[in-house]
């Protein structure tokens, strides 16, 4: 029962970070119906700028210039890639410039850092704290408390400033906000910096728990898009509870069966929960008015 235990605890920390990737899927979609396929790449780069930073700063400091790099990354993909398709009403060329981008900044990427995977320093000690005799790192506290504050801070701003409720608008009719006087095309480049903001801000969060290098955001966000899949993705609740879930299948997956099995879990949901439920767990069916 007390591996149990570690296994699930170690499953919120990994959770946490594919819920506010997914996240960020989540706010791109809301005011474009549009998503980034680069998310993965989005957390590499605030992974990696981050790494240079932190050997001329603390890591608490480097975390704010990581902040401003993701925001100004999100807003060339939403330039370069999603605009022209949005301008042109291109069904699929967002997706294949989103993905054409994230192959662009992986290749960046590479040449600038390198292939090899490299060892960002933890500004928290390594050495676990024990509650009931499970290990917990200071590092994987950090993570939940900081993805979790990263998606409620987002919610307060869109609740309570006039430039959220300006997205929130966005997100309920595009049409209508534009009507309205609203710029939907700065709401949309701001919700492609948003959401990169927090893919970077989730690179920095786990960076100190893995290793670093151009390759970690592929599978963190191939599986945050499944968590956004799952959960909804017009569900900020969906997205932590996909998470959760998917992280918690994970380590319980690798250490009972085998690591190499640690994958299917999260697959297997994903196929129920599209045959079942398309719109996800806490997601809600858009009926489109003609």
């Amino acid at each position: 029962m007390q591996i149990l235990a570690q296994l699930i605890v170690s499953g919120i920390s990994l959770g946490m970070i594919y819920a506010v990737i997914a996240f960020g899927y989540q706010l791109t979609f809301a005011t474009s119906r549009t998503l980034n396929f680069g998310q993965g790449e989005a957390l590499m780069l605030g992974a990696l700028v981050g790494l240079t930073l932190v050997g001329h700063m603390s890591y608490w400091l480097m975390i704010p210039l990581v902040l401003v790099f993701g925001a100004l990354q999100g807003a060339v993909v939403e330039r370069v890639a999603v605009r022209p398709a949005l301008k042109t009403k291109s069904e699929f060329g967002w997706i294949m410039g989103t993905i054409a981008l994230a192959i662009i900044f992986k290749n960046v990427a590479e040449n600038i850092w390198g292939r090899d995977d490299l060892k960002f320093p933890s500004p928290l000690p390594e050495t676990p704290l024990t509650f009931h005799g499970i290990h917990v790192l200071p590092m994987e506290i950090v993570v939940v408390v900081g993805a979790l504050g990263m998606m409620l801070a987002v919610e307060l701003f869109n609740r309570k400033s006039i430039y959220g409720k300006a997205v929130v608008a966005t997100s309920n009719d595009r049409d209508a906000a534009g009507l309205m006087g609203i710029n939907t095309r700065m709401v949309i480049t701001f919700s492609y910096a948003l959401s990169s903001m927090t893919a970077a801000f989730a690179g920095v969060l786990i960076a100190p728990l893995t290793l670093t290098g151009a390759t970690m955001g592929v599978v963190l966000g191939l599986k945050a898009f499944a968590v956004a899949i799952i959960g909804g993705l017009n569900s900020g609740m969906g997205v932590i509870v996909g998470g959760l879930l998917l992280g918690i299948a994970e380590t319980t997956t690798g250490f009972y069966l085998s690591t190499g099995y640690k994958d299917v879990p999260g697959l297997v949901l994903l196929l129920l929960v599209l045959s079942v439920k398309p719109a996800g767990l806490f997601g809600k069916t858009v009926i489109n008015k003609v």
